[in-house]
Parts: structure tokens; sequence; C-alpha cells
């Protein structure tokens, strides 16, 4: 899950060396990826009212269902 988080990103920003992702498990068994990226590239990732970070979103609980598992995606 984590490398298809990255992939996703790298696509979108101009710094991919900056991609940082760390994770955190909840009690309820869902696990939060953190995305960090470059100050420049934030807009990127984000994207117009929100809808980059929205598909991204969606695009990981997708994947995710196939594991059976839950995700939550924070962009920071």
């Amino acid at each position: 899950m984590e490398a298809l988080l990255k992939a996703i990103a790298s696509g979108l920003v101009e710094k991919p060396e900056e991609i940082v992702i760390t994770t955190e498990e909840q009690e309820n068994g869902t696990t939060v990826y953190h995305l960090h990226v470059a100050e420049d590239d934030m807009g990127r990732v984000i994207g117009k009212q929100g809808r980059i970070a929205k598909a991204i979103r969606v695009v990981m609980r997708a994947a995710a269902v196939r594991e059976g598992a839950k995700v939550m995606v924070e962009i920071g």
C-alpha cells in the first residue's frame, strides 16, 4: 500500500526525492498513511478544490478493500 501511495505521489510532484510517508495503526484496525511532500509540491498533490487529494484517497481505499484492510490518507 505504501508503494502505491509513493508511486501516485511521485508522478505528481517535481521533487520525488522529498516524499516521506509515515504510517500509524489506529485502535480500530485502520492504517493511516501520512504523506509529506516539499512545500512547493503541496498544491500539486492537493489540486484545485482538493480534487487530486480526493482521488488519491479513493484509489487507496479501493486498493485496501481488495486486500481486506482499512486505510486513511492524510496529506501534510
